[in-house]
């Protein structure tokens, strides 16, 4: 980043500051300072939880902060402000309170506009903002699937640290809803791969940490629903049994690019389950599908039913000018 940019970033910064605090905006100004233009560090924890503080109190509160933040999000283009309003609303996800995290989750979901997409965001003016564009890209699309993921689960992902508990909802959940749950899992999985490689910024440094800390959370409930479905081995009709394959092949496919990423992937007792459950569900699909075929009736056919077909096959009429067959 060129020394003018840096500096231009600077006053940005101390300029709206400074009318925040004289305007006594104590939400805006906590944002402006968790998410200042300076790509050289992430927010600090101080900052992130006077941004939270802010949000505190009723529904009213919490909803005018969640709204300063996202139209922060989306009304800037530089990619150090766009990282850190995304470190923000991931520490709502993983941290705020019960009533942030609730106004959080309708906006993507509320058929408005979804302020997490960022598909197209670009801050070309030097390598480095170029580097963390495509940064905000890949976290802006890791948020949301979490987001997603945490409202197909029933609760935010990291908030529930009770293993009992969790078994517990998983034994309760019919074959249908355990498999959507799953595969929001592995779609979640599936986005973590796509992670840009790290450049050494602190920035992106911080990001790499918290992606650590989604894996762990993640492969923890995969581990619960992957025993469940061992539990069930046998009880799934034919349809569900081909998706949970489906599902687990794409877990599968994962396993070679987080083994590379993540130090925390290294577990291998994870993907011996997948492979585990994978190979029992394949039986089982073999078994329906060869019951199938023996409980489909047969059809027969006469030989003057076979030539019928042969002789009255489109490939051998005759098109006459008149448009008549023969």
């Amino acid at each position: 980043m060129t020394k003018l940019t840096h500096l231009i970033g600077i006053l940005k910064d101390k300029a709206s500051q400074s009318k925040a605090a004289l305007l006594s905006k104590r939400v805006t100004l906590s944002l402006l300072r968790a998410t200042s233009h300076d790509c050289s560090a992430p927010p600090t924890s101080k900052h992130l939880a006077m941004l939270m503080s802010s949000g505190d109190g009723p529904r009213a509160t919490a909803s005018a902060a969640v709204e300063v933040l996202m139209d922060r999000l989306q009304g800037t283009n530089n990619a150090a402000v766009a990282l850190k309003c995304l470190i923000a609303v991931h520490y709502i996800i993983r941290h705020g309170s019960f009533i942030l995290q609730d106004q959080l989750s309708v906006y993507p979901y509320s058929g408005g506009r979804n302020y997490l997409n960022l598909s197209h965001f670009r801050h070309t003016t030097d390598p480095t903002t170029w580097q963390l564009s495509s940064w905000v890209r890949w976290f802006a699309q890791h948020t949301e699937q979490l987001l997603c993921a945490s409202r197909i689960l029933g609760f935010f992902l990291g908030t529930s640290t009770d293993k009992e508990n969790r078994e517990d909802r998983a034994s309760g959940l019919d074959n249908g809803d355990l498999l959507t749950e799953f595969e929001s899992l592995v779609a979640l999985i599936e986005g973590l791969c796509k992670r840009p490689e790290p450049n050494g910024n602190l920035l992106v440094e911080e990001i790499v940490k918290l992606a650590r800390g989604d894996w762990g959370v993640v492969q923890a409930e995969v581990r619960v629903r992957l025993s469940e479905f061992k539990v069930r081995f046998g009880g799934f009709k034919f349809g569900e049994a081909v998706e949970l394959v489906c599902c687990l092949k794409r877990l599968e496919q994962c396993e070679e690019k987080m083994l590379a990423m993540m130090d925390e992937a290294r577990d291998l007792t994870l993907w011996d389950m997948v492979t585990l459950v994978k190979d029992m569900t394949e039986i089982e699909v073999y078994r329906e599908e060869s019951k199938l075929r023996r409980d489909t009736p047969k059809l027969r056919f006469s030989e003057s039913d076979r030539f019928s077909g042969r002789v009255l096959n489109s490939r051998h009429f005759l098109l006459f000018p008149s448009g008549r067959l023969l």
